[in-house]
Parts: C-alpha cells; structure tokens; sequence
C-alpha cells in the first residue's frame, strides 16, 4: 500500500510499565500517552513492537490492574480510524484476545512482513531471533505453549501476577547494563540475523525491539536494521515518511 501525503508510519517499543514501581512507571506511561497524542496527528499507522507492559496475563474475566491511561489512548486512536499493531514481547506474551476485543489491534506472534510505497519492511520483537541463546528458545517454546498458559491460569491473580512481576523485574534489572553496550556486528545476534534474512531475500528495512539499544545499523547499501531502543532511558521511536526511516528521540 502506500501512504497518504503527509503521513508516516510510526515504531515504538519496550515501554515495560510497572518497573521498577508504580511512581516511575506511572510517569513514563503519560509520557508514552503524550507521544502517542502527538503522533496520532499524522499517523497512518501505529507499530507497537512488544514489551509494553513487563509483565501481562489475561484470565479469563481478569486482566493486569493498572495501564488505564495508555489503553485508553490506544483504544481513542483505533476508534479514531488508526490502524494500531501489537507484537508480543517475551515479557507481554500471554495474550488472550483482549486487544483485539476491546482496543481492535490485531496482535502477531511472530515476525511479520510489510510494504509501503515499494518498501519492504521485516517486523518484529525480535526475541529468540539469530543464532545461540538456546535456553532462552525452549523457554519460550514452553511459556508459549497452551499447557504453560492454563497452568499458571490456575494461579489466583494475587499469587500469580505478584510472582510474575518479581522475577520480570529481577530480570529486567539483571539485564539493563548488559544493555547499553554495542557488541560488535558479529555478535549482534540481531545483525547476524538480518544478514541470514538478506542472503535469501531483499528487505529495505527491519525493524525489532528487545534489544534496549538505539541502533541504526546498514546491512548494506540497500538495508537497514533499526532497534528501537526503550522507554526506560531511551525513549526513542522510528518513523517512516514514505520514502526514509527515521529514528528519533522523543522530545516533549
């Protein structure tokens, strides 16, 4: 498809609300809130790239307390006729329809492809994704599965969400300086991925979070890989204007 003049496509990722407390968390989320104000005006799309929340389950008649401001944003901006994607993040993967019933955004479980204006577009969380790091692949192949979901189901929401909040945020805080070092293009087992991508087909553009690291990285002389970097620290955010990518930091 191709985007109306003087719209863009915007990207945004890794916003882990509800660390390392409420206080915090609460003023980082009426800052993602006022962006998503900001950008609404001339969106034509919306990408969500996961890790929204550091930690999200669906009961079946129970969902996480809290994030009202921000939901209820997302909800104004798809009524509003904006298209809005959510991919899961490692953190935010037990979804169970509720952002499509009540907020009408489609979500994706895995990396999807996308075109705009002769623009071809990889996107993902871009968790499991590349070589190594085998532990953390069967972990999520577990997490992921059905039984995994049910059983932690059975879990009072007191129990459950508090138990998961703990270790999310132990994890969370295990990893943040790990995070601000550039690895090198060998070891960017996201760069080694999109290279593994391009030898079988062209992307001009891909586009992940996870990695909490801003990263406008050339593939080649016609590709691109784009981190997203977080709204922990970061607080950065790609746009695509139709013909450039774009990634910025946002200013209030």
């Amino acid at each position: 498809m191709n985007i109306p003049e003087g719209k863009k496509i915007y990207f945004i990722s890794d916003f882990h609300l509800g660390i390392p407390d409420y206080a915090s968390s609460l003023v980082r989320e009426k800052k993602i809130v006022a962006f998503l104000e900001a950008a609404r005006k001339d969106a034509a799309e919306i990408f969500l790239l996961g890790d929204m929340f550091d930690f999200w389950y669906e009961y079946k008649t129970v969902i996480p307390k809290g994030y009202v401001r921000i939901l209820g944003k997302l909800a104004e901006i798809t009524d509003s006729g904006i298209p809005v994607h959510f991919f899961v993040g490692n953190h935010d993967m037990w979804m169970a329809g509720y952002f499509e019933k009540e907020l009408n955004i489609p979500v994706y479980y895995e990396p999807n492809i996308f075109e705009w204006n002769d623009k071809r577009f990889y996107i993902g969380h871009g968790d499991g994704l590349g070589p190594g790091d085998h532990k953390y692949k069967m972990l999520k192949k577990i997490f992921r599965s059905r039984f995994c979901q049910w059983l932690f189901g059975q879990l009072h929401p007191t129990w459950g969400i508090g138990l998961a909040n703990y270790f999310s945020g132990k994890s969370r805080i295990k990893t943040m300086q790990s995070d601000k070092i550039f690895l090198g293009e060998e070891k960017e087992w996201l760069i080694v991925f999109c290279r593994e991508v391009l030898a079988k087909e062209h992307f001009d553009f891909f586009i992940f979070g996870h990695r909490h690291f801003p990263l406008d990285f050339q593939l080649s002389s016609h590709s691109r890989y784009i981190n997203l970097g977080d709204w922990i620290r970061d607080f950065t955010y790609a746009y695509f204007d139709g013909s450039e990518l774009y990634l910025k930091k946002w200013e209030e």
